[in-house]
């Protein structure tokens, strides 16, 4: 029998030699003149042998991927293999087919089928807290093979036999996410699901999908998440996304403060925001935000969210708000009239602000530090001409990118060329045509060819390797001054800065010459 592959080249070649009865008593009687001892045994030699004679090629073995590359099957395939895809989603798996293996050509593919599959299942998980289990059937060796926590609890010395396994304290989806990549070698997250993955990639460790975890947590870090990320950040014991955090909530703290996310956070977390010494934010702010936790922790605690209560359960954390840095005005029409602080310190904080001989004050009388913000000024000189430069409504627009994340708090933009004036300005930051950030406010030049900030309401968070657009409409009846040698490339202290022309520049502009002279940034 020649044995063919699918281009029609020969594999393999069997041949038969079929023995006749006739044939096998000449052999036997021919075997039983010798007299020799293995007389007996010849004479039972088998009907039928067989030798299996390889052709020689000169070509490598090919593994199985290498003959079966990955392509489109046909329709039926393709149907079948959706098919058990799909119950694997759903954990209703059974194989109707004999021969599914013959549908995938790599080891990893048919392993792949395996997920979530209660074929071949030799124990089962019971997954999530009680009222929202979800029975999801394993295999041993897979799951060996992929964690060590398995691996001990399957082969270890104290290993136990359990058909069936508790474990309340993961998610279902979770616990899901964690088998997919290990039976599929497959990162599927959510945004919902991230932070419960990443609690089971570490309990059952698994590092290499907690790094995942971690990655995707630091891609989608914003100030709406930044506090809650910080709280698991600390508990996962993850000092890189901490740090992360900490970046977004120092230059964001008004939004960081402000977000839900924030009321969600634990009381020790709570205690690290307000001992901050670098927020970017004003007291009042974080002062508001502390009473807005206390009333979701009264909640939390079953608790009526009385004035006496959120005293209760912010405890000497009141006391890291620096109220009496505040301003006057805050304090009067806010903090002293929110009924938190008692008699004796509402009077001391007023003396504080008028008193020569002030009080002693349990509260933190001394600023924060804050942030300071840098300044990437794009231009080496900088001039004025008698026709040079107008304003009439148009837009003076340049892109930008950098290389490390960073916090846009505003532009710095020259001023009149003739003496004192005054303009309007409203600036913007887009990327690929999204709003970002815009503001309209009036400035005061002096007359210098000095820059003048320009401020966003809150600093606009910037990704690096993208390209974003700065823009500004400026209104003035006086000439202003304007830039002079552009350069494409500057670095400002570990961030380096690229720009290019910008088509929305319909007033003169560009890399080389024209407005927006520096970018205000925290980094």
């Amino acid at each position: 029998i020649l044995m063919v592959d699918e281009k029609g080249k020969n594999m393999k070649c069997l041949t038969f030699f079929l023995m006749l009865p006739e044939t096998v008593k000449n052999r036997s009687k021919k075997s039983s003149k010798k007299g020799n001892s293995s007389s007996s045994s010849s004479s039972k030699l088998p009907p039928v042998c067989y030798e299996i004679i390889t052709l020689k090629t000169k070509k490598k073995k090919k593994m199985a991927a290498d003959i079966f590359p990955r392509k489109k099957p046909a329709n039926t395939n393709t149907t079948a293999v959706q098919q058990y895809h799909q119950q694997n989603l759903n954990n209703n798996n059974t194989i109707p087919a004999p021969n599914w293996q013959g549908l995938y050509p790599t080891i990893r593919e048919r392993n792949a089928v395996m997920f979530n599959n209660d074929l071949m299942a030799d124990v089962h998980f019971v997954v999530g807290p009680p009222g929202g289990t979800q029975r999801l059937p394993g295999h041993k060796y897979v799951l060996a093979v992929g964690s060590s926590v398995f691996h001990a609890m399957f082969y270890g010395e104290l290993a136990e036999d359990k058909d069936e396994i508790r474990i309340p304290d993961v998610e279902p989806a979770a616990f899901l996410a964690m088998l997919k990549y290990i039976y599929c070698d497959e990162i599927d997250l959510a945004a919902d699901t991230v932070l419960a993955t990443l609690y089971a990639a570490k309990k059952y460790i698994v590092p290499h999908l907690a790094r995942a975890c971690v990655n995707f947590l630091e891609t989608s870090l914003s100030a709406k998440n930044a506090c809650v990320l910080l709280s698991q950040s600390c508990l996962f014991e993850e000092p890189d996304l901490t740090q992360r955090c900490w970046e977004v909530i120092d230059a964001q703290a008004e939004l960081a403060l402000k977000s839900e996310g924030f009321c969600d956070i634990d009381f020790q977390t709570l205690e690290s925001i307000l001992r901050r010494e670098t927020l970017n934010a004003k007291e009042i702010v974080i002062f508001e935000a502390a009473l807005n936790w206390a009333e979701v922790e009264c909640q939390r605690q079953e608790l009526t969210a009385t004035i006496e209560n959120k005293r209760k359960v912010l405890g000497k954390a009141l006391y890291l708000i620096r109220i009496p840095t505040m301003a006057l005005d805050d304090f009067a029409n806010g903090a002293a009239q929110s009924g938190i602080l008692t008699l004796n310190e509402t009077n001391d904080i007023f003396l504080w602000y008028t008193a020569a001989k002030k009080p002693e004050l349990q509260f933190v009388s001394k600023p924060r530090k804050g942030l300071v913000p840098q300044r990437c000024h794009r231009f080496q000189s900088c001039a004025y001409r008698s026709n040079q430069w107008r304003y009439r409504g148009r837009c003076d627009s340049i892109q930008f990118a950098v290389d490390k994340r960073v916090f846009i708090a505003g532009f710095g933009l020259y001023g009149s060329s003739c003496g004192s004036a005054e303009y309007s300005a409203k600036i913007e930051l887009k990327r690929q045509g999204v709003i970002l950030g815009q503001n309209l406010s009036k400035y005061f030049s002096d007359g210098s060819s000095n820059t003048f900030p320009v401020w966003f309401e809150y600093p606009v968070q910037i990704e690096p390797d993208t390209f974003y657009t700065a823009s500004v409409i400026l209104d003035g009846n006086e000439l202003s001054y304007f830039g002079q040698e552009g350069m494409t490339e500057v670095q400002c202290g570990k961030v380096t800065v690229q720009f290019q022309c910008s088509s929305d520049s319909t007033n003169g502009t560009g890399v080389q010459g024209g407005q927006i002279p520096e970018l205000i940034f925290y980094a």
